[in-house]
């Protein structure tokens, strides 16, 4: 029998932060050793590491589910894929060919969804800060603009003066939904009457008309009665608007803010208890339309989906470049991705898994990136075995805003694969490279 390789003993203090809620750390070892049929490992071999992955499988089931949740219980629902969750070429074109149109916060954004076939009419132009130029385009190639706030208002009226028209609109609003902390940065406040007054000077001015009532309440919204109390007060806003200006609100826009199976730090029950179904929150919407509607018609809703979309679909694979002992005998181990590549670490404990079995005890254990500062941490306190150099890791669920937030930040950005529905992998960007990267010298 051949002698195991000897490591120096060592006591390590257990964390309460790595307990479970019955007192002990984890025991057994988390491995995945594919993605949709493809060895994690064949794929660091061929395409590099870090590699991001993603699944298109994954991608147009959660869309599935989705929008079968919706459509099942309402008779004219849209979709608007939302390009900052991630707006990767390919993942845009999957959702878009599945139906979606494009959900965009910026020029940027708009000219990308452009240059992807995506015509004006079919995008939502959202955000606080919308250049004149790109508003104006917008405005002449028929996109749906909501408004943000008086000077855009402003800009839109002079905007209608030079193209002698009138600009049909909608308005973003905010409100309380007995959800905290309130997100009232965006738009203009229902409880208030701030929303209320801003349409009132859009027909007062008489160069624009509303045509649609938008809201997005927050960010990973756990409680799908939120969307009940926004949808509820969107209703209100739309019959005292048709009957006070005679206007006919076309649609309703609920946003997007759809919880991941992701777990957030700080909370111990899993994703799986906390986050609504697709079916409650599509209860809750279109449950609160029917109850409200004092039209003959029904108005048109949008989603914007995003994260709940694509974020299981996203895996990050890593290697291990080495390891050290830290003085309180803690095991760190250097990995070839780190915060650079992981946005949404600050919020959220990643599902991490080892590629095979290894042999030995499960440890306490640090993963730390390849960046020189010292806040370059994947995770403080997990249980791990004894890892080998090259050893790959794969950390999930990542696919939500983490390339798009991804830093050119003193390692190259990775390359990008997607698994297609032929379980056939592609590149869908290549890693960067000087050529990428360097900057303009003036």
């Amino acid at each position: 029998m051949s002698a195991g390789k000897y490591e120096k003993p060592t006591i390590n203090k257990i964390e309460f932060a790595m307990a479970s809620k019955y007192g002990s750390p984890m025991k057994t070892q988390k491995i995945r050793t594919e993605i949709d049929g493809i060895s994690v490992n064949e794929l660091t071999q061929k395409y590099g590491s870090p590699l991001f992955v993603f699944s298109q499988r994954q991608m147009e089931e959660k869309y599935n589910t989705m929008y079968s949740a919706f459509s099942s219980r309402y008779p004219d629902v849209t979709f608007g894929w939302s390009y900052k969750t991630n707006y990767l070429n390919e993942v845009c074109r999957v959702f878009h060919s599945l139906g979606s149109i494009a959900e965009v916060v910026s020029e940027f954004e708009y000219q990308k969804a452009r240059a992807l076939g995506i015509e004006g009419k079919n995008i939502i132009f959202n955000g606080p800060y919308k250049p004149y130029a790109d508003l104006k385009i917008a405005v002449q190639e028929g996109a749906k603009i909501h408004v943000d706030n008086l000077f855009e208002l402003n800009d839109l009226e002079q905007i209608a003066d030079e193209l002698d028209m009138k600009i049909p609109v909608a308005i973003r609003i905010n409100m309380d939904t007995g959800v905290y902390p309130q997100w009232s940065r965006f738009g203009f406040n229902y409880e208030s009457g701030d929303a209320y007054d801003a349409i009132k000077r859009m027909y007062d001015g008489g160069k624009m008309y509303l045509n649609g009532i938008h809201t997005h309440i927050g960010t990973f919204m756990l409680d799908a009665n939120a969307y009940k109390i926004a949808t509820t007060k969107i209703m209100q806003l739309k019959a005292q608007v048709e009957h006070e200006f005679n206007a006919e609100i076309e649609y309703i826009d609920l946003g997007g803010g759809f919880a991941s199976k992701s777990n957030l730090k700080g909370v111990y029950q899993s994703a799986d208890v906390i986050v609504p179904t697709a079916d409650e929150y599509a209860e809750a919407i279109t449950n609160a339309i029917y109850e409200n509607n004092k039209s003959e018609k029904l108005p048109k809703l949008y989603l914007e989906t995003g994260r709940a979309m694509i974020d299981e679909a996203g895996y990050l694979l890593t290697s291990v470049h080495g390891y050290k002992r830290f003085p309180d005998g803690k095991k760190g181990y250097i990995l070839d991705a780190g915060v650079n590549l992981l946005y949404t670490s600050t919020w959220y404990n990643y599902n991490i898994e080892v590629d095979k079995h290894y042999e030995g005890n499960n440890e306490p254990s640090m993963l730390n990136g390849p960046l020189c500062m010292n806040i370059d941490v994947i995770e403080e306190h997990l249980m791990l075995p004894a890892l080998d150099r090259g050893s790959v890791l794969t950390i999930s669920p990542v696919g939500a805003y983490n390339y798009t937030q991804a830093m050119q930040f003193i390692r190259y950005k990775p390359a990008v694969v997607m698994i297609g529905t032929d379980g056939e992998a592609r590149v869908i960007k290549d890693v960067d490279d000087l050529a990428t990267v360097n900057y303009k010298e003036l």
